[in-house]
């Protein structure tokens, strides 16, 4: 049997073994970073325009049906999709007509209804 097969397999070997090396050094390089940064008190991802002042001006906005979610969105500087996000009832508050309690209450007070009601 000729030895360059054997040779190739070698080199290939030491070659993928180095490279799963130098990854793992990148991993734990990058691992390490961000525990610094963190503890510098640096948060990753983007900051989020939702602010409790701008969730709480949409829910007493919401009930009015002369105002669109757009436009409600438009005049507070967010996008109908952040509402969306922050505010789970936003249907059940513009169905309702009127501003609804803590996020995801009446939902599960509805499932809990339909439960018990259900035969």
């Amino acid at each position: 049997m000729p030895a360059a097969p054997r040779g190739g397999r070698l080199v290939f070997h030491v070659f993928a073994t180095l490279a799963e090396f130098i990854r793992e050094l990148i991993v734990s390089g990058t691992r390490e970073g961000l525990d610094a940064a963190r503890t510098r008190g640096n948060v990753g991802g983007r900051p989020t325009v939702a602010t409790p002042e701008i969730i709480r001006a949409a829910r007493t906005l919401l009930p009015h049906p002369e105002q669109s979610i757009t436009s409600i969105a438009k005049l507070l500087n967010v996008s109908p999709g952040t509402l969306y996000h922050h505010i789970p009832d936003l249907q059940e508050v513009r169905a309702a007509g009127r501003p609804a309690h803590s996020a995801g209450c009446r939902r599960s007070h509805r499932l809990q209804r339909a439960l018990v009601t259900s035969p």
